[in-house]
């Protein structure tokens, strides 16, 4: 029986995110049709079995730890356009 993501995370008491990251990463096995994953409960289970329990709650990396959550600066950029610095050094001219 094919579920959805959201059956899916309901049946395994997990957050439907965990559940689009393990399929990201290629944790558990999914079909594909169009723009929607649907997934065999019994290969998901058996992926979790194969691969150890911890496949959907398997961290990459990307998330902080501990509580050291913090917004992290942001790359320094040119301005696109004029600022009002730019424009008040040049003199308006009337004709």
């Amino acid at each position: 029986m094919l579920l959805t993501g959201k059956q899916l995370a309901m049946k395994l008491n997990v957050h439907i995110t965990t559940i689009r990251r393990a399929c990201r990463n290629d944790h558990i096995p999914y079909e594909r049709l169009g723009k929607l994953y649907f997934f065999d409960f019994d290969l998901v289970r058996q992926a979790m079995q194969r691969h150890g329990a911890d496949v959907l709650s398997a961290g990459d990396g990307l998330r902080a730890t501990d509580g050291d959550s913090r917004r992290r600066a942001q790359p320094t950029r040119p301005r696109l356009g004029k600022t009002g610095a730019s424009i008040a050094n040049k003199p308006r001219g009337k004709k």
